[in-house]
This record gives C-alpha cells, structure tokens and sequence, in this order.
C-alpha cells in the first residue's frame, strides 16, 4: 500500500436511490472504490430492511450486506418540499442510481431532459429488466432476468428441469455492470465537460455472462458439440450437468465421505492424462490409443469421469484435491457455504469480512473484490435508516434545525 490517503473515487457524489439488490449492489462497489453515497430512501425505508430478518426489529442481513459504507437520508419524493430537496440533491451529485419501475422517475418529474436542465454534469445511470421492446413492462427478479437471459437454459442435468444458479448474476451481475458504464461515463466527462445517460438491463446481463452459450448455438450448425457429455443433439445448446462446455473437459466428481458438498472439480487437459491415468490406479490407459488421445477420449467423457471418480470417491476431498494439483492438474473443491465464511484464506484476504453494526453486533459480509492499490478498502457498517438526515440536510444542504423538525412531522423525511 502507498501513502496515499485518497480513494478512486474521492470527492465524486453519488445519489442513490436504489433499492433491494441490483443497485444497491453497484453503488456499494462505488462506495468501496471511494465514492460518497448517500442512500435515499422512502421514509419507510428500503424493502429489505424488513425480508428475510434474522433478528426481530434490527435490519436484515439482506440489507445489512448490501449497503455498507453508504449514508441514509429519508424523503418523500411525492411532496412539493421533497422534489424541491431531490432537485438540490441532484445539482450537486456527480452520479444518480436509480432501479424503479420503467418510467417511474420520469412521474416524478424527473425525466432525462429535466436532470440535465439541473445539473449537465451529471451521469444518471438506470438499472432496468429489460431493453425497449415487448417485455420492457415485465416484473424483473433474479431468476425471471437468469431465465431469460439464457442461463436458465442451459443450467442442470439433460433429463431434468432448468435450474437457476446460486449466483446472483441477474442482481449483483447487473450491478457490476452498472458501475462499469458509470466510471466510463465519469471518464468521458473528464474530456466532454457532459454527463450522459448509463442504461443497464439484467436481461442484456445475463446474456452477456451466457455468450459461451451463444457461441455454441452458433457452432451446433456444424454437427454435434463433442466436448459435451450429452449423446444426443437438437437445434439448442443442451443442458450439460456439469461439464465445464470450454476447450478442456471437466466435471464435478464425488469424494469420501459422500455428503453434499464432498465433491472436487477436476479438469483433464491433454498433459495431464498420463498423471491422472497413474493416480487411478490405471497406468495402462496413457498409451492405450482408445485413451490416449483427447479425440479418443472425447466421445467417451461419461466413462472417462467414472473412472476417476472410482478413484476419488474414496478418499476426502482436501486428499484428492492434495493429490491432483501435485500434478498440477486443474482442480478445485466444492465449498460449501460454511467452509467459505469459514475460509482463512478469504479472510486474509478481506472477502470475508466481520463489521460492527449498531444494533445487530457484528455481521459477516462480502469485502471488496476490487483491490486497488492506492485506494484500500475498509468495509464499514450499513447506515440506519434517516441517520445522516442532519448531516445532509443542515450541514450540507443548509437547511435549518426548525425547517428539519417541520420536515419529519410533516412527513418529508
């Protein structure tokens, strides 16, 4: 670490007013990276602040990990007084986040033309389900934004249903792809003098983290995918269980005990078919021309991970894992949920993270992936609801104490 004692994005004004997980996933980032964020919120608070709670009357966990290194301001923005404060806040924000419902701003007042008006220099960046077209009206959530943006598809066993993946890609994906448009937009405006609009969609996404799928559909014209364990090919990418569907075969294969997650991911590369045949006990099958070669193994990938898995089924998976990258045979283990938050690993190296909350004690969240070198990140707590009202309002918009009193009993903030 240098000596700097300034972030990224220092001195660069977020307005968000997003709410449940695919914004608030990107402003949190940009609070990681340096940003002031200042959470709008509805005097009632973001939804999540009550699903899924753990503890009766304290923010969930759901929140909690979501909106760390944020301040909480209350408004009603249906009010005369509050769209005059939002119109403050907004002339002196560089950025505006916002995942309403289509067109739910633009009712406010506040369209595209009317942010611009206020503050030219702006980035107002929008997170949507959907582009323009037939579904712009749909509901989006995680799994509708998974199943419609190709993952749905191609996710689970061949003879079983499509499965969504444990991966919030249709949230968190779309966050992280939200904040890339809007450093980009920042970028730009360092040449322009201009901000400009970021638009983001979970479904356009989620394709975007599908387009190996995509590059199979294209390649299914020409016959059969033969890194695919599947026999039988139609006219769309198959589900596949868990072959890796890249250039080198590899699948999940089961170790001792037998318990859920006792599983290892094992890829064979064409150099380390020799090594793996030794380790299985059948040192024969490196120069047997049926098994020597990937173009000899490939119609047999099904046969070949059940002979490895002979192999590792009997042992644990830490063993096994030991065992192949000896050979630096690309592996990794399954881990479950709890050996993550129990990782030391991740915890040396701030993924898992322990932060102090005012109400709750200590909670367990995500740290930074984004590690810069002149711009460390300490995770710090999620705000409670309305905390920074004084903070914001007097002492940076210049309000009064009186006019801040008349506010909340009015029911502004």
């Amino acid at each position: 670490m240098t000596g700097t004692s300034t972030k990224a994005l220092e001195g660069i004004r977020v307005l968000d007013m997003t709410h449940v997980q695919s914004g608030p996933s990107a402003t949190q980032l940009l609070a990681w990276l340096g940003a002031d964020v200042v959470k709008l919120e509805a005097p009632t608070g973001d939804i999540t602040r009550k699903q899924l709670r753990d503890l009766p009357d304290v923010d969930s966990l759901y929140f909690t990990m979501l909106n760390c290194n944020k301040r909480s301001i209350t408004l009603n923005t249906k009010t005369e007084r509050g769209k005059e404060i939002l119109t403050e806040l907004i002339r002196r924000s560089d950025v505006m986040v916002e995942n309403f419902g289509p067109g739910a701003v633009d009712r406010m007042g506040f369209t595209w033309d009317r942010i611009q008006e206020i503050n030219p220099r702006i980035v107002y960046a929008s997170i949507k389900g959907f582009g323009e077209g037939p579904y712009t009206n749909f509901k989006a959530y995680e799994v509708v934004a998974q199943a419609m943006g190709g993952s749905m598809s191609t996710t689970g066993f061949e003879d079983g249903p499509p499965l969504a993946t444990g991966a919030q890609i249709g949230d968190s994906g779309t966050g992280v792809h939200a904040v890339a448009g809007i450093l980009a937009a920042l970028f730009q405006r360092e040449n322009t003098g201009r901000g400009q609009r970021v638009n983001v969609a979970m479904q356009h996404a989620v394709l975007n983290l599908c387009r190996v799928k995509l590059r199979d559909q294209q390649r299914l014209a020409h016959g059969p995918l033969a890194e695919y364990p599947n026999e039988d090919f139609g006219t769309e990418v198959p589900r596949s269980g868990n072959a890796s569907g890249g250039g080198q075969p590899g699948w999940a294969v089961k170790c001792a005990p037998g318990g859920p997650n006792d599983y290892v991911y094992v890829i064979v590369q064409p150099v380390g078919w020799k090594p793996m045949s030794e380790l299985i006990g059948r040192p024969e099958l490196a120069d047997d021309p049926e098994w020597a070669t990937p173009e000899a193994r490939l119609p047999k990938l099904n046969k070949m991970f059940q002979l490895i898995e002979e192999w590792s089924s009997t042992l644990p998976k830490w063993e096994v894992l030991e065992r192949l990258n000896a050979h630096n045979i690309p592996c990794g283990p399954i881990l479950s949920t709890k050996e993550i938050i129990e990782d030391s690993s991740l915890v040396d190296n701030e993924m898992v993270v322990t932060v102090p909350h005012p109400e709750r004690g200590d909670f367990v969240t995500v740290g930074s992936p984004l590690k810069l070198s002149d711009s460390p990140v300490e995770v710090s707590s999620s705000p409670l609801l309305g905390e920074h009202n004084e903070q914001v309002y007097i002492g940076e918009l210049g309000l009064g104490d009186e006019e801040l009193r008349l506010l909340k009993s009015n029911g502004v903030i």
